[in-house]
């Protein structure tokens, strides 16, 4: 049985020729691959390590299963589509829900379980009905939508939890980062994220020494003197050890906040092989069902022993697009990169010691971009939000989601948020279609043409 674990050298094994691609089965030198491999955990780093710290599960146990989950996908797919699962911040908002109503790390963990069998599930069907049945069943304004209303939903997080700890920090760091994003080039574009969190701690730092502690909220919510970098944790944590397991917990009311997440992955997964497939202008369509359910599979292992669910990662796609290096080998050396990050608990201390105003500027820029994908979604799928029948269920599950809004049904269970916003999404989408008149159902009605586009001259764009 072949596993992609076989590579053959590209040309000389030094760069890839002028105008070529190192393609999934292929290689450069080892030394240069590793080196790739762990460029590519570098690009992670930012996202795949705040994601388990706003989540509360141990980070050290999230790189370490992101390795797993990465082999996992890697054997899956036969090494045809070279990519990275790390932790998925499509489940940030879900987990702060399952919390505020009293859940613990166990329940957060089972509720995503749950989407991970579901996810694997959905992959299966694709695999034999084809990609279709996603567009049939969430099309681009749903699942638009749903990304927006589960982004934005998280604003609250970023405004009571983080930037009140320490508001100045939070503001440069948001600063930092947005000009790392725009102004840096290439590999280093990539890691922004990253590069904000490294100028967080030492602003952090630097304000410890110049102002002394400062007074303000802490992690708990408590207002008290305290450090904004506290590395105590550091230099008790061990170099070497294992992370902290717990196995999960199910109740129903979670697993609902936290089933809407699934459209999120589809979309995720859907967009990464359809970017990796173009770049090495190979189709590998036949092998969405295989990636979703593979995504499904890693994280069911993950969260079944208290990890984070995992998913593929766009800062990874940036790396392969800006080296031209495809090769899953890089990918495998970057899962035994992960790994070995996985028992060091020094490092884990390190990152659960980000301060709570670095998160702050961070998450302010990070949310943000979650939301605003859903609109890129649409652009790419060409929504006409003039159509009432986009845009009437649209709005309304938007607005649901981030607003929290809630429906109480009995005294023991209730919608509200996100799985609230993500039923009437999908349920009003379909409903109002059902019923619409058939004129409605086409590409172009609108709501009011004259007022919603430039109207151009009829021979075209710049004549008479």
């Amino acid at each position: 049985m072949d596993l992609g674990v076989r590579w053959k050298l590209h040309g000389d094994g030094k760069s890839p020729a002028p105008g070529a691609v190192v393609r999934p089965d292929e290689r450069l030198t080892w030394p240069r691959t590793v080196g790739l491999g762990a460029q590519h955990v570098v690009a992670m780093f930012g996202a795949s390590f705040v994601a388990p710290v706003l989540m509360g599960l141990d980070p050290n146990l999230a790189i370490m299963m992101s390795g797993v989950a990465t082999v996992i996908f890697l054997l899956a797919t036969r090494g045809r589509v070279p990519s990275y699962l790390g932790c998925s911040l499509s489940f940030v908002g879900v987990a702060a829900v399952i919390r505020a109503d009293g859940g613990s790390s166990a329940t957060v963990t089972g509720a995503i379980l749950v989407v991970g069998v579901v996810l694997f599930l959905v992959g299966l069907a694709v695999r034999k009905f084809g990609a279709r049945i996603i567009h049939a069943a969430m099309p681009p304004i749903v699942t638009g939508a749903v990304v927006m209303l589960i982004g934005f939903n998280l604003a609250p997080v970023t405004a009571t939890t983080y930037w009140p700890q320490d508001q100045w920090t939070a503001l440069l760091v948001m600063l930092f980062t947005g000009l790392a994003v725009v102004c840096l080039r290439g590999f280093w574009s990539r890691i922004a994220i990253f590069l904000g969190l490294v100028f967080g701690y030492l602003i952090s730092w630097i304000f410890d020494l110049t102002f002394g502690r400062i007074h303000s909220a802490d992690a708990s919510g408590k207002v008290t003197d305290h450090w904004r970098l506290d590395l105590s944790g550091v230099s008790k944590a061990d170099w070497t050890g294992l992370p902290t397991f717990h196995g999960p917990s199910f109740q129903w009311s979670a697993i609902l906040v936290a089933l809407p997440v699934v459209i999120a992955l589809v979309a995720e997964n859907a967009g990464h092989v359809k970017a990796v497939g173009e770049m090495t202008g190979e189709s590998l369509d036949d092998r969405l069902g295989t990636a979703i359910s593979a995504d499904g599979v890693a994280s069911v292992l993950s969260t079944a022993v208290g990890g984070p669910p995992n998913t593929t990662y766009s800062e990874n796609i940036g790396v392969m697009a800006a080296t031209r290096v495809y090769s899953t080998a890089a990918y495998w050396a970057a899962a035994c990169f992960a790994l070995l990050f996985g028992v060091c608990p020094k490092f884990g201390a390190v990152v659960a010691a980000i301060p709570g105003g670095v998160l702050g500027g961070i998450t302010v820029i990070l949310y943000g971009m979650i939301g605003l994908l859903g609109a890129q979604i649409w652009l790419h799928g060409e929504v006409d939000l003039r159509n009432p029948l986009n845009l009437v269920p649209a709005a309304a599950g938007i607005i649901i989601g981030v607003g929290n809004v809630t429906m109480k049904f009995t005294d023991t269970f209730s919608l509200s948020g996100i799985a609230l916003g993500t039923l009437v999404v999908i349920t009003g989408y379909h409903t109002l279609r059902a019923f619409a008149p058939a004129h409605l159902k086409t590409r172009e009605p609108l709501l009011d043409e004259g007022t919603s586009q430039y109207d151009e001259p009829a021979d075209g764009p710049g004549k008479p």
